[in-house]
């Protein structure tokens, strides 16, 4: 493994994440096959994104057949796949969402988002949690706030706004009679902030039904539609970014149709990640109205793999596998195994302090101190490691402000067993770590 890394840090660059220690050679299901010969479970799903888990034999096939006969064509030529991925998203989608076109990454769809946007309002200005990650790309990374930003590579968008994100953990908005969390207050007062800050020019709020590399915070009840009343109030639209939410993840195949979300439906739908099971796919999905309004306003978007056939074949088959096997169910399911399992997890061990997310998207907060609430960050990154050398990769957002929060998000194929088997070598880190402190 040390000849790897001598090779890695000659002729790798560096990006800003190190490089695990281990060397993987193979990823089959839920499984990681190391150099050395060990077997990890995988708990990320790659890089959230392996929705069916590693090389399912149904989408090796597909690949298979196309990059032996259509894989690659000039953009705006039309293929049996990018049809069959826009009509089928098009099914599952609410009515007024009925046009798409395909990208490679979730960065990419919110630039084209934010630039439809624009277009169709005639504004400029975009407002985001403070806790979001969209990208890093230009507009993108503009509209994220949990990282990325103070790296000197100068000034942001113009119109870039931020809005408090709803961390009910940490908020000091608390009701005075219980003290729980008042997020309409704290809702009230952030859209004040905005309307003080705004030179008159909103154009679209950004949002992650659940704000996943932000600590994996969830929308409370009701939330998302008062949003989307505040942001119609405004003529503003409302851009769901739903790059690891999406495709039955959450128990719904869009996290925004969850009922606690009240029927809201988007302007403008983002998916990536999940949607392509691992490969390069994203879609940005809008209503005809809007579409209209930002070809009368001369938008262009044009990318060398825009509309591929290769990975539009793949989407297409994600979608049909999802829906044929039930697996919006089955991660609602296996979610609540994972959920309760956490929840003794946080009743044996003091540094839990939080237990949060839906379906197969579940988040932990580590603490260094019960008492004021301290973020645990070397603590968790020392359980992180831990889990690893143990067989189970999960990882750990130590972005400042957030704490150590753990993201758990294996494939919605996972098994019963392998959940218990995920929970096991959690408790047996939790357990060596605190015993060593």
């Amino acid at each position: 493994m040390s000849a790897f890394l001598e090779k890695a840090n000659a002729h790798l660059m560096y990006t800003g994440v190190p490089y695990s220690p281990t060397l993987i050679t193979r990823a089959a299901g839920t499984r990681l096959y190391t150099a050395e010969g060990h077997q990890i479970l995988d708990f990320t799903s790659g890089q959230m994104s392996s929705l069916l888990g590693h090389s399912h034999p149904e989408i090796v096939s597909v690949v298979q057949t196309h990059i032996a006969t259509l894989d690659h064509l000039l953009s705006n030529m039309l293929t049996a796949p990018v049809l069959a991925l826009a009509e089928r998203l098009a099914h599952h989608l609410p009515t007024p969402l009925s046009k798409s076109f395909f990208l490679n990454t979730g960065s990419e769809t919110i630039e084209a988002a934010i630039k439809m946007a624009k277009c169709y309002t005639g504004r400029f200005e975009v407002v985001a949690f403070a806790a979001s990650y969209h990208g890093l790309t230009q507009g993108a990374g503009s509209a994220t706030y949990s990282a990325g930003r103070k790296n000197g590579s100068g000034p942001c968008m113009p119109g870039q706004l931020a809005f408090p994100a709803p961390y009910a953990f940490r908020s000091p908005f608390r009701r005075p009679a219980d003290g729980e969390y008042d997020w309409e207050t704290e809702f009230e007062y952030g859209w004040a902030m905005i309307d003080r800050q705004s030179v008159g020019s909103l154009a679209a709020f950004v949002v992650e039904p659940i704000l996943s590399t932000g600590g994996v915070l969830d929308l409370p009840r009701g939330y998302l539609a008062r949003l989307s009343e505040e942001c119609r109030k405004r003529g503003m639209l409302l851009i769901l970014d739903e790059a690891q939410t999406g495709v039955g993840r959450t128990g719904h195949m869009f996290a925004f149709q969850d009922p606690d979300h009240g029927g809201v439906v988007p302007d403008i739908l983002a998916l990536s990640k999940t949607l392509g099971c691992g490969l390069p796919l994203a879609a940005v999905c809008t209503t005809a109205e809007i579409e209209r309004g930002c070809r009368e306003a001369g938008f262009l978007w044009l990318s060398t793999h825009l509309n591929d056939p290769l990975t539009a074949a793949v989407g297409d088959k994600v979608l049909e596998i999802v829906e044929r096997d039930g697996l919006c169910a089955r991660a609602a399911e296996r979610g609540l195994q994972l959920r309760e399992g956490l929840l003794a997890l946080q009743r044996k061990y003091w540094c839990i302090g939080d237990v949060r997310g839906k379906g197969l998207l579940q988040g932990i907060e580590i603490l260094e101190d019960v008492k004021t609430k301290a973020p645990g960050v070397e603590l968790g990154q020392a359980v992180s490691d831990m889990a690893m050398s143990k067989g189970l990769s999960c990882n750990v957002v130590n972005l400042p402000g957030m704490g150590g929060v753990f993201r758990l998000a294996p494939p919605v194929t996972v098994a019963p067993e392998e959940i218990d088997e995920g929970l096991r070598i959690l408790d047996e880190s939790f357990g060596e770590v605190l015993k060593g402190i």
